[in-house]
C-alpha cells in the first residue's frame, strides 16, 4: 500500500494535484485532520487492496498545529506503511495573480491582511512540513498538463488510460472550445454542391463515398493517420486522459462527420476508448 500526504502552500496546486492523481489511480481524501489520517489509512490497508494507492491533502485549513501532521506520518510509517509527503510551492507573485484570476479569498486574510501578507505567514507555518517533506515541487511555472506529467513520473504513475472523443463542427458556427487538435477539411470535394448528396449527411454512404473515395481525400488519409498514430501515445505519455479531437468544414454536415466517423473507427482500432460527437450534423 502506497500513502501520499499533499501539502504547501495555498495557491500552489494542491487541489489539481489531486485530481491529476485520482486520474492516476489514487484514492484521494481532502481536508483530513492529522489524527484521522492514521485511522483511515489503517481502515484502507485492512481493505485489502481495494485502497492501494491513497493520497491525503492536508493544508491550513486543518486548523491545527502542523506538529500534527509529522507526528502522523511518523505514526504511518511506523505500522510498516510507505508513506511520503509531497510539498507544493510557487512564488508569491505566481500565487497572487492565481488567486486574482479565481477571485477566492486567501484562507488567510479572514482578518483583512493582503494576499501577499498571507503568502508569508503561511510560508513561515509551514516551513516545519516543508523541511519533512519528501518530495518538494515549484509550480510557478506549471501548466496543468505540465503538474500532471511531473506528478505522474515523480510518483510513478505512468500513463493511465487516454479516452478520445471524435468531434466535427461547422466552421460557419464557430471553433468548439473544448478541441485539443483541430483538422480543417474544407478542401475536400463538397457533398453540398451534388444535388442527391446535400440532404443527407456525412454518416451517409453515398456521401462517405463521395467524400472519401477522392483522390485528395485519399493522400490527405495517407499523411494524417500516421500522425495520429503518433501523437495519442505521446499525450497518454504526458498523463492526459482525457483528449478532444475536432475536424471541421464549412457547415459541419458533409464532409467534416466523414472524416471524423472515419477517424473514430480507426482510434479504436489502435485501442483507445472513443466516443463520436457530431456538434452541427444536425443544423
Amino acid at each position: 500500500m502506497e500513502i501520499l500526504i499533499i501539502s504547501g502552500l495555498s495557491g500552489a496546486g494542491k487541489s489539481r494535484a489531486a485530481i491529476c492523481l485520482e486520474d492516476g489511480g489514487y484514492y484521494i481524501v481532502d481536508n483530513l485532520p492529522a489524527e484521522m489520517m492514521v485511522k483511515f489509512a489503517e481502515f484502507c490497508e485492512a481493505a485489502g487492496g481495494r485502497y492501494d494507492r491513497l493520497a491525503f491533502v492536508y493544508d491550513v485549513r486543518a486548523g491545527e498545529p502542523f506538529q500534527r501532521l509529522t507526528e502522523a506520518v511518523d505514526e504511518i510509517r511506523a505500522k510498516g506503511l510507505r508513506c511520503r509527503l509531497l510539498f507544493l510551492e510557487a512564488d508569491t507573485k505566481t500565487i497572487i495573480n492565481r488567486y486574482k484570476e479565481t477571485r477566492r479569498s486567501h484562507p488567510l486574510c479572514g482578518d483583512g491582511c493582503s494576499i501577499e501578507d498571507a503568502v508569508a505567514r503561511e510560508r513561515v507555518m509551514l516551513e516545519p512540513v516543508r523541511s519533512r517533506a519528501d518530495l518538494v515541487l515549484d509550480t510557478s511555472t506549471f501548466s496543468t498538463a505540465k503538474l500532471r506529467s511531473t506528478l505522474l513520473t515523480m510518483l510513478g504513475g505512468g500513463a493511465g488510460a487516454l479516452h478520445v472523443t471524435v468531434l466535427s463542427f461547422g466552421f460557419k458556427n464557430g471553433l468548439p472550445p473544448e478541441a485539443d487538435l483541430v483538422w480543417d477539411v474544407r478542401f475536400l470535394p463538397n457533398p453540398y454542391y451534388v444535388p442527391e448528396l446535400k440532404g443527407k449527411t456525412g454518416l451517409d454512404e453515398p456521401v462517405r463515398d463521395y467524400v472519401m473515395n477522392a483522390g485528395v481525400t485519399e493522400e490527405f488519409w495517407a499523411k494524417l493517420t500516421p500522425v495520429v498514430d503518433f501523437l495519442l501515445p505521446q499525450y497518454r505519455q504526458e498523463g492526459r486522459t482525457e483528449l478532444v479531437v475536432a475536424v471541421g468544414c464549412t457547415g459541419g454536415r458533409h464532409r467534416s462527420v466523414a472524416v471524423a466517423h472515419r477517424l473514430a473507427a480507426h482510434i479504436e482500432a489502435l485501442g483507445y476508448t472513443v466516443t463520436e460527437s457530431h456538434r452541427d450534423m444536425g443544423r
